[in-house]
């Protein structure tokens, strides 16, 4: 039965799976594994386990030795080599002008390959900077373009919950976030607060995602309770009594004064009735409006000068 054993590497923030074969390794012991970049200086975590045949074959890679003298001296020497390359690189990408900024530097422990990690918004010719740097590092040269989160990764900080990057620590892939996922929890949409140190949403948003989807799902699928459904009932035969009884009273206070109304409308007719001898307003106004363009003194004149209306006998006359 094989025996593997997890082992975290040099700049790495999760533990991988690698064979031991049978080497006696312990929790904290440094090692030196053999991955698909080559050799890799690396610590143990958990020590060797063993682990069914089937699940033996899938891990590929292997503990090479336990690290001895020499492989802590190289892995303090390496640190020393990525600054060089570090600043060697920055001053060629100045030099040259290219719209690239310089993430880190990682050089294998066998010292046959050295990664550098950049960013850049557009897409970078880099075929002349590679050159120079093979020529004067004297090794093979891989360019790596990376994003905003990778860069947040690799570097590494505090965020505003005041402990270290998840995704610098233990988070191993990066997870979709939206917006959404912000609104559904009742947060903050101010991007500066929801927002990490490389710019973009951060990662801790989607850890509570799934229980606020579930609870919002079942929410609308199961029906109300019982005590709900009674007390609604009961809240709604208490407004449908009040709403009576309101109407009742306006009715009994709007009697007195519907009485009253009544009695003006039957008493207005005979107060407003026109004396016999007189023409009622309507008649008045009509004939106003059939003879637009008499005057009022013209009118005067014409009911003075009705028929059966006499002069006054002994009345003064003109001479």
């Amino acid at each position: 039965m094989s025996e593997v054993v997890k082992v975290r590497l040099r700049k790495s923030t999760r533990a991988l799976p690698f064979l031991s074969r049978n080497i006696p390794l312990s929790q904290g012991d440094p090692c030196v594994v053999r991955t698909e970049r080559g050799l890799e200086y690396g610590v143990c975590i958990e020590p060797p386990a063993p682990v069914p045949e089937e699940m033996s074959r899938k891990p590929t890679m292997c503990v090479v030795r336990k690290a001895n003298y020499n492989d802590e001296h190289t892995h303090r020497q390496l640190f020393t080599d990525e600054e060089r390359a570090k600043a060697l690189c920055a001053q060629r990408i100045l030099d040259r002008g290219l719209p690239m900024h310089l993430v880190d530097v990682d050089y294998t422990f066998d010292r046959r390959k050295v990664v550098f990690y950049f960013t850049a918004e557009e897409r970078v010719d880099f075929r002349e900077l590679v050159r120079d740097l093979a020529h004067e590092l004297k090794t093979r040269i891989e360019l790596r373009h990376i994003q905003v989160r990778d860069k947040a990764k690799q570097i590494g900080g505090l965020a505003a919950c005041g402990r270290e990057l998840c995704c610098a620590t233990w988070m191993r892939d990066f997870m979709p976030i939206s917006m959404k996922m912000a609104k559904r929890q009742n947060l903050s949409l101010n991007p500066g607060k929801i927002s990490g140190q490389c710019g973009r949403l951060m990662c801790c948003l989607s850890y509570e995602n799934d229980q606020y989807e579930a609870w919002r799902k079942r929410k609308r699928s199961d029906p109300a309770p019982a005590e709900s459904r009674s007390a609604g009932a009961q809240g709604k035969a208490t407004a449908a009594r009040a709403a009576v009884r309101k109407q009742e009273a306006g009715a009994a206070s709007a009697a007195p004064a519907r009485a009253e109304a009544q009695a003006e409308a039957q008493q207005g007719p005979a107060a407003q009735a026109p004396s016999p001898g007189k023409h009622p307003p309507e008649k008045r106004q009509a004939t106003r409006e059939a003879q637009p363009g008499q005057s009022r003194t013209s009118r005067r004149r014409r009911r003075r000068r009705r028929p059966g209306r006499s002069k006054p006998a002994g009345g003064p006359t003109k001479q």
